[in-house]
């Protein structure tokens, strides 16, 4: 079965990380996001994978220009505008050529999802579309799902209010779709499938879910890019995975405790480093500190300064010589994520 990855977002609230790359194409421990997504699928037998393009497209094109990644062939569906997501799925199956039933995955969620269960779920129940279930402890961010004892979905809500959820139950994020289900989205203007397309398949009684206790976090804030690279670290996906790249330097006397230090990245004697990630190139000087915070490729925490908090530090910027910085983004941005 062909996938449709959807990974056409501007990645705004990981700014300015996402300023010219991206999301998807950030690293988790040392490895572009995609590929853990891409992985993920061809581990349940997926070996033909569509990405859904739209910003930065190059990002990707760039990286494999062969047309290969992580084992699974790719084909380049870009959006000529944004056409929000049903719409995005529309437009990238046309373009694939895709006319039998498909997977689609949203590319900044990383998941141990038993695919294969899924699918099986879904031609079980012979439904137009099947949407996979995460319990969470707060589902105003997300859409919640109501279903009745056999998975069918009764009720679609998007983005309840804090404590107004019907459910604890949300869409998180991979679907099984007929193709039928690119002929309900219109043409030529923004669709969304949450708000639009899965609640008219709920009413038709054509949509079902299907719950899944299995590992999910979706990576689009700072403080859950670290947090799903520390989960692959501490060993709560398998068996702990190495954080520190052996190309990085690392001083004796520095301190990195839970982190991410990227290729090339220096650690200079008396830093600390806890609970981080240090994209490539970083260099944290002496006696400075970066804890529970992200800091950019080729980014300089100089001497003294402290990093913490869920700050943010761009690309090649500098934190200058005692700077503190709690919970701030370097350079500065506003709250759509833009530049400012």
């Amino acid at each position: 079965m062909r996938a449709l990855v959807l990974v056409g977002g501007l990645g705004t609230r990981l700014r300015p990380l996402t300023h010219h790359r991206p999301k998807q194409m950030l690293p988790i421990v040392n490895r572009p996001m995609i590929e853990h997504v891409v992985s993920h699928l061809v581990s349940h037998g997926v070996d033909d994978v569509v990405l859904s393009l739209g910003y930065q497209p190059d990002g990707f094109r760039d990286v494999y220009p062969g047309g290969r990644c992580a084992g699974a062939s790719l084909h380049y569906a870009i959006e000529p505008e944004p056409l929000d997501t049903a719409g995005a799925i529309r437009y990238a199956a046309l373009d694939a050529g895709i006319d039998e039933r498909f997977l689609v995955v949203n590319g900044d969620v990383l998941t141990d999802l038993d695919v294969t269960a899924f699918v099986a779920f879904h031609d079980v129940r012979a439904a137009e579309g099947t949407v996979s279930l995460h319990r969470v402890d707060d589902p105003s961010r997300y859409g919640v799902v109501l279903t009745d004892s056999r998975g069918r979905v009764s009720a679609f809500v998007e983005k309840p209010p804090r404590g107004e959820a019907p459910s604890d139950l949300i869409n998180a994020g991979t679907y099984v779709l007929e193709p039928s289900v690119i002929d309900r989205i219109p043409a030529g203007r923004r669709v969304s499938v949450e708000r639009e397309t899965f609640p008219a398949m709920a009413a038709a009684g054509s949509l079902y879910a299907r719950a899944d206790g299995c590992y999910w976090i979706d990576t689009g804030t700072p403080c859950e890019y670290i947090q799903a690279q520390l989960d692959l670290v501490d060993g709560v996906r398998g068996a702990p995975i190495d954080g520190i790249h052996p190309d990085a330097e690392v001083a004796g006397d520095a301190a990195v405790k839970r982190s991410v230090v990227g290729a090339g990245a220096v650690v200079a004697p008396g830093a600390r480093v806890e609970n981080a990630v240090l994209l490539p190139g970083v260099r944290v000087c002496t006696s400075a500190v970066v804890e529970g915070s992200v800091v950019g490729e080729g980014a300089i925490v100089a001497e003294g300064a402290q990093v913490v908090g869920g700050s943010v530090v761009g690309d090649g910027e500098v934190v200058g010589r005692g700077r503190h910085l709690d919970g701030e983004r370097v350079p500065a941005t506003d709250s759509g994520g833009v530049k400012a």
